[in-house]
């Protein structure tokens, strides 16, 4: 329900000059009803201008009218559901954790395998070129001395 210019100065705890300058200034949006008096929402007022407490001369807390009355059931309700998304949100924190550890082992295996892998493909590459490159040796031969003989059996004696 929208206030009055009055009801707009005692809600807030300025003066009703000081709220119509904060309307005529565009700081507040306001329309003026079918008998021309000012329309304020509570809710664009108390955007501009806090609202002011109302006394009610016991220990209760203060209270204003935009401030609703809190029941036992709705409190109890809402400490419940608390409750429950504090619970969600430590059984999210705990899957991811699992979930971290998880992922953590996984990479640390792949890698381990990587490392084995690539030290298997460096053996293959030495084999293999070992195996490309491989001579076998030649047999020796006997080179003749320069003195050792002439005739057919020096000859000879050379071939065997």
């Amino acid at each position: 329900m929208p206030y009055s210019l009055k009801q707009a100065a005692t809600a807030t705890g300025k003066s009703k000059p000081t709220v119509l300058r904060a309307i005529q200034t565009g700081k507040i949006s306001a329309e003026k009803d079918a008998l021309g008096e000012w329309q304020i929402e509570p809710a664009e007022l108390h955007r501009v201008y806090p609202p002011v407490t109302v006394r009610n001369g016991s220990d209760e807390p203060e209270r204003n009218d935009t401030q609703q009355e809190d029941s036992p059931i709705e409190t109890a309700l809402l400490r419940a559901e608390v409750q429950q998304m504090r619970e969600r949100f430590a059984s999210i924190d705990i899957d991811r954790e699992r979930e971290r550890r998880e992922a953590s082992a996984t990479i640390e295996d792949l890698r381990r395998r990587l490392d084995q892998s690539e030290q298997e493909r460096r053996d293959k590459d030495r084999q293999l070129t070992a195996l490309l490159t491989h001579q076998r040796p030649e047999p020796e031969t006997e080179v003749p001395a320069l003195n050792a003989g002439r005739g057919f059996r020096a000859w000879f004696r050379r071939k065997a």
